[in-house]
């Protein structure tokens, strides 16, 4: 009870209100990356789908995405900044920050591969994406190589992400394709 007497304070509110959103959103990246592997990609690997899902919902928000840190306090936004903090670092924050150079370059590989088309220094475009594919399969090689305790996920589910980057990356771009198509169509899957 709050003093006015009501039970819930508008901070209760909002988080019941933000949960209610998280889950909504948290069912719709499910629903698709399980339609999108299981059935147009026959995987059936359920904790490898539940990631990929769960790695799409933690970067709805960009500060999760751009969430590491350096030495200094700044934000890490480019993968070499990120991969340099992940060699600086030891035990779990190692393991957290190569899981998370994995993860936001399977992000950009699958999500929008075309954003690595701007080569500013003239390499060659291709070159760029297949840097980002080898940096984050070594890195969830690496991730998993570091135990990571009961509440985080398995070293073989990381592992596995390494394994398979490549699918992943191709499921992810599936999983945007189906969301663009029938958001074209008459029912929209997202509307702004």
């Amino acid at each position: 009870m709050t003093s006015t007497g009501d039970a819930y304070s508008n901070n209760d509110e909002r988080e019941d209100d933000s949960q209610h959103c998280s889950s909504t959103i948290e069912r719709f990246f499910r629903g698709v990356s399980e339609f999108i592997f299981h059935t147009k990609l026959g995987v059936v690997d359920v904790q490898l789908v539940d990631y990929v899902s769960d790695l799409l919902l933690r970067f709805v928000r960009t500060d999760t995405m751009y969430s590491l840190r350096q030495v200094d306090g700044m934000r890490t936004k480019h993968l070499l900044q990120m991969i340099t903090e992940a060699e600086r670092r030891i035990g779990l924050a190692k393991r957290e920050v190569y899981r998370h150079v994995g993860d936001f370059t399977l992000f950009w590989s699958g999500m929008y591969p075309e954003s690595l088309q701007s080569a500013k220094n003239g390499s060659d475009v291709r070159d760029r994406y297949f840097d980002y594919c080898r940096q984050g399969k070594r890195a969830y090689a690496i991730a998993a190589q570091i135990e990571g305790g009961s509440d985080r996920p398995p070293c073989e589910v990381i592992h596995r992400m390494s394994e398979h980057f490549e699918m992943c990356a191709y499921g992810l771009r599936e999983v945007r394709r189906y969301w663009e198509e029938d958001n074209e169509g008459s029912g929209g899957l997202l509307t702004w």
